[in-house]
């Protein structure tokens, strides 16, 4: 791509003047402010039912952010305009608004709401109160986190949230997860929902060099955690919300609370539960021994076996020490709300030499001008991640190498590790080469292996909210930017047997692997706000409409060398893209009665990625809602305080696809595998080239659209004390952007992305949240979310074609272009496609025998059933927080069900003829003693449903343990001291080493740790 093309603006061109907007912005907010009315001094007490004063209730003035927060008492005093009006707020107790009326003291009772529906609940541009809401929108806050040592934001909602279904990746520190809201919507295209931190919509680019880029944000700077589910909700987002949007606010400093500093800490062990099922030493002599003798195997492999008894995995697997400090200071300074905050994490990996280091800052700022008519807000956000990664086939390695060999060898020639001397390949130079087949010492892999990367991220914003001279009109604007830069340094020891190879006519020793990327995302956002009351019609109403244009460029480039920088393996090749999105939206918010509730929403969006007509769509919603708790037969049940009806309707889009020109003609330059020689050199060496070639492309690729109908319930009971939803929805999605064949002969590779096939899915939510004791001294709350949700492919091709299997997904180690799941039209995306096994009398598996489904007498394609797939059809979350006085236990579980797994970690090498192969003896995995697969036919055993297994699990995700000490040292000191155990255990019928895996294809997963985290939250005031 042309970087002359890229700075001058690509496919869009801002059509404004950022400098002259943000000048007059600042001018504005430079303005002195006006005299203010006369003041008087209010003070009193705010107390419970019991007489017991609250402290931390926020005593604001309404309409602006000056106020005060009472002390531990319960006690207030501030300055106040004679006509002004007090609001209280505290968290489980019904807000209440006081006229002053030239009072002096003021003092309240407040009353306990735990349905919370004044509770104001922030959505897409703007916030709500919750009992306006027409949407399947759920929030949660800090005090209903995930507890222990949460290294990424990911883990704070993990079975939190109907509807949300949070897998981690793996147990690598500071590794991502697959968050899924109400099941994948696409094939090809991203299921991932739309992150937008403090207003901020993140990039959903895979950031090289770093495991997860949402590591980069510190889990303890955030307050709440808001997430959009329908397209009521969503839609006002457009592009990128088809798989929902997540909304994610930092914490900030109140007027009126003073300065208060808060330090957590916490010192973590981790441990492994569980090593892969492999044969043990004894076990795998033993074997070799028989099956040399049988036949089964050659009988010199009998003659390879050591006198050594090594367990790999124990050779590479170490108890992982975390810790994870946090300090923080908020409130008001002269009159200026703010937070500011600083955290350092450290946390070794259970797998040697793997680590994730993360320093953190954040800044919170929040002034005022001219008589509080103009808000900023600044949110500044920086990190440093330090991340220690291992060799990829270490896991693989450490569950197959010779478990009678010993990890050290004097005579070895790489290093001092032991390896397999059979492997030695010499070359005419005179030099040894081993054979890259062979297994590799894993303990060498690791030691000889230093792979580090730096990421370095910044995510700020500032936003102006003005009123206007026309009464209930503002504007906002919000300018932002989110800048990535990652280097990294990959050397491989020049001694080491991993990289002593032959390239080009040259022996590499070892290898350096360095790579330099950047991302950048910059956001420009106006939009005006208008509400108005209209007594007459008992009506009122609030319209927004904006503007908002998004730039993202990214530029990767990687060179690699051998270790003397002698021969480069790989050239510097600078690879910049970018894509933009512009669009224009609107919402309509009615109320009539406050019974009667109007949510209309439209987004114009335009894409980058494609061209001509392709590049818009128009993406519309709207939802009723209908609060029944206040009709006139309803208003005097006492037993019912919550009771609303919601249904919407919408469609929302998707354009994620991985690639910034999917539509365009592009050129792509071949590496290693697409190289062709020209000739000799002068020395004779061969000369390569790196070929060029066309890729497939559509140039009428467009949106991939998601249509959402959603209809639910909210429910609450003796004020709020037992309260929840219920939801059904269906989501169908059309023109999907998928990857598919194209016929063999033509000049480009196999497959293309364009638009074609639907798919749906089906789903009910169900959340349920109890308040079961609360007195003096018990206080015990349970919590429960239920979530099924089907999904089904109804289309796949643009014509019918009977004799079409699908698109084949779901590679499997083990052989070569092997696959275990398809799409296919009616059922389940990435469904299961093996053969169906056959058993003996004995229940026992027969080697090579499967049902033979067309009666042709052979095993082929059309014998593979599609069964089960990975997705769960129903998961549920569980939690639990009972305190009796200063001792408390909070307790957060996960089930799901309806998930299978394909083993391949045991189809793969669960075979006797995998003990002996190129000279050399491998671990095989310990299935093998019960089914005594020999190999006959491996490809029909790596094939076979055998490996399938219900996966379906509880999860105790957490247990913790607290002491909270009140008043510590003296009034200003409060402190809580806390145990937890992270992945307390799990069960399960899977018996693989882990059943909860994201796609369904079970192949060496960094093992997820058991973690005991002891924390300690100090606050001073």
């Amino acid at each position: 791509m042309d970087q002359n093309y890229l700075k001058k603006g690509g496919l869009f061109k801002p059509k404004f003047r950022l400098k002259k907007v943000m000048s007059y912005v600042l001018i504005m907010a430079l303005a002195i402010a006006s005299a203010s009315a006369q003041n008087l001094t209010v003070s009193g007490k705010v107390t419970d039912g019991s007489g017991e004063g609250l402290p931390g209730v926020n005593v604001l003035i309404k309409g602006t952010l000056n106020g005060a927060v009472t002390d531990i008492e319960g006690n207030y005093q501030l300055s106040v305009p004679s006509g002004a009006t007090l609001v209280f707020t505290y968290v489980g107790f019904a807000t209440q608004e006081i006229d002053v009326n030239a009072q002096n003291t003021i003092s309240i009772i407040m009353s306990e709401d735990y349905g919370q529906l004044d509770e104001v609940v922030v959505v897409g541009y703007g916030t709500t109160k919750k009992s306006d809401l027409t949407g399947a929108v759920t929030a949660i806050d800090s005090k209903q986190f995930n507890k222990g040592q949460i290294n990424t934001p990911q883990g704070l909602l993990t079975g939190r949230i109907a509807g949300v279904n949070v897998t981690s990746s793996d147990g690598q520190p500071g590794s991502g997860a697959q968050i899924r809201i109400r099941g994948g919507s696409s094939l090809s295209a991203s299921n991932d929902p739309l992150i937008v931190v403090d207003g901020v919509p993140l990039t959903t680019d895979e950031i090289g060099g770093i495991r997860n880029p949402l590591s980069t944000i510190n889990p303890q700077d955030i307050e709440t955690i808001t997430v959009l589910k329908d397209a009521s909700a969503t839609a006002i987002y457009g592009a990128r919300a088809s798989n929902g949007v997540i909304l994610v606010t930092t914490k900030r400093g109140q007027v009126g609370a003073g300065i208060s500093v808060n330090y957590s800490a916490q010192f973590s062990l981790s441990t492994l539960p569980e090593i892969a099922d492999n044969l043990t030493p004894e076990e795998f002599a033993s074997l070799v021994n028989e099956s040399s003798g049988n036949g089964d195997i050659s009988p010199v492999a009998a003659t390879l076996l050591g006198s050594t008894q090594t367990n790999w995995q124990n050779e590479v697997y170490q108890q992982a020490q975390g810790t994870n400090h946090n300090i923080s200071a908020s409130g008001a300074f002269k009159g200026v709300p703010f937070r500011v905050s600083t955290g350092y994490l450290f946390q070794e990996g259970i797998l040697r030499t793997s680590s994730f280091e993360r320093t953190s800052i954040s800044l919170g700022l929040d002034p005022s001008f001219l008589n509080d008519d103009l808000r900023v807000s600044i949110n500044l956000k920086g990190s440093q991640t330090n991340n220690g990664f291992t060799n990829d086939g270490v896991i693989g390695s450490a569950a197959t190498f010779d478990p009678t060999q010993p990890v050290f060898d004097s005579e070895s020639p790489f290093g001092g590790y032991y390896f397999y001397r059979q492997s030695l390949i010499p070359t005419d130079p005179g030099f040894l080469i081993p054979d890259n087949n062979a297994p590799k010492n894993p303990v060498g892999l690791l030691e000889q292996t230093n792979n580090d990367s730096r990421v370095n991220r910044f995510i700020g914003n500032i936003n102006f909210n003005y009123k206007l001279p026309i009464e209930g009109l503002s504007a906002n604007l919000n300018l932002a930017t989110d800048r990535t830069t990652t280097d990294g340094l990959e050397v491989v020891d020049s001694l080491a047997q991993s990289e002593r190879r032959l390239f080009a006519g040259n022996v590499i020793y070892g290898k350096i692997n360095k790579y330099d990327n950047q991302y950048q995302n910059d956001l420009f956002e106006f939009y005006l706000n208008y509400a108005k009351e209209l007594p007459g019609l008992d009506s009122r109403f609030e319209v927004i409409g904006g503007y908002s244009y998004q730039y993202f460029f990214r530029e990767t480039g990687s060179y690699e060398t051998d270790i003397i920088r002698s021969v480069t393996t790989k050239p510097i090749n600078p690879d910049p893209s970018e894509n933009k999105l512009i669009s224009f939206y609107g919402r309509l918010k009615y109320d009539f009665k406050e019974k009667y509730l109007l949510t209309v929403t439209v987004r114009r969006d335009g894409s980058s990625r494609f061209l001509g007509d392709n590049q818009w769509g128009i993406f519309p919603s709207a939802a009723l809602a209908w609060r029944i708790k206040d009709e006139s037969f309803l208003t005097n049940v006492d037993i019912v305080s919550d009771l609303k009806i919601r249904a919407g309707y919408g469609v929302t889009a998707q354009e994620n696809i991985g690639e910034s020109y999917p539509a365009l003609a592009r050129i792509s330059i071949g590496e290693d595998d697409a190289r062709y020689q020209l000739g000799r050199d002068g020395n004779g060496n061969p000369i390569f080239i790196n070929v060029a070639r066309f890729e497939a492309f559509d140039p009428n690729l467009k949106w991939e659209e998601t249509t959402t109908i959603n209809v639910g319930v909210d429910f609450g009971f003796w004020n709020g004390r037992i309260n929840g939803s219920f939801d059904w929805y269906k989501r169908e999605t059309t023109d999907l952007l998928n990857t598919i064949d194209i016929p063999a002969g033509t000049n480009f590779s196999n497959r293309i992305l364009t638009n074609v096939g639907s798919l749906e899915n089906n789903g009910l939510e169900f959340a349920l949240n109890g308040i079961v004791v609360d007195n003096a001294d018990w206080r015990v709350d349970l919590g429960f979310n239920l979530t099924r949700n089907t999904n089904e492919i109804t289309r796949l091709t643009n014509s019918n074609d009977p004799d079409f299997l699908g698109n084949e997904t779901g590679g499997i180690s083990g052989g070569t272009g092997n696959v275990a799941q398809i799409n296919s039209v009616g059922f389940n995306r990435s469904t299961f496609w093996l053969l169906q096994q056959v058993y003996d009398a004995n229940g026992n598996p027969i080697e090579g025998v499967y049902v033979d489904q067309d009666g042709d007498g052979q095993y082929t394609n059309a014998d593979r059933v599609r069964s089960k797939n990975p997705d769960p059809t129903m998961f549920m979350g569980f939690s639990s927080f009972v305190s009796y006085k200063k001792v408390s236990l909070t307790m957060n579980g996960r089930y799901q069900t309806g998930n299978y797994v394909y083993h391949n970690i045991a189809s793969a090498n669960g075979n006797i003829n995998g003990l002996y192969t190129n000279n050399t003896l491998r671990n095989i995995h310990s299935s093998v003693l019960d089914t005594r697969f020999v190999g006959t036919g491996f490809l029909n055993n790596l094939l076979s449903n055998y490996y399938l297994e219900d996966a379906s699990f509880f999860r105790m995700d957490n247990i913790t343990v607290g002491y909270s000490l009140e008043k510590f040292l003296n009034d200003r000191f409060s402190a809580n001291v806390s145990f937890t155990v992270q992945n307390a255990f799990v069960i399960t019928n899977y018996s693989g080493l882990d059943p909860e895996v994201a796609d369904g294809i079970d192949d060496n997963i960094y093992p997820r740790p058991r973690v005991f985290t002891l924390g300690l939250n100090v606050n001073f005031k």
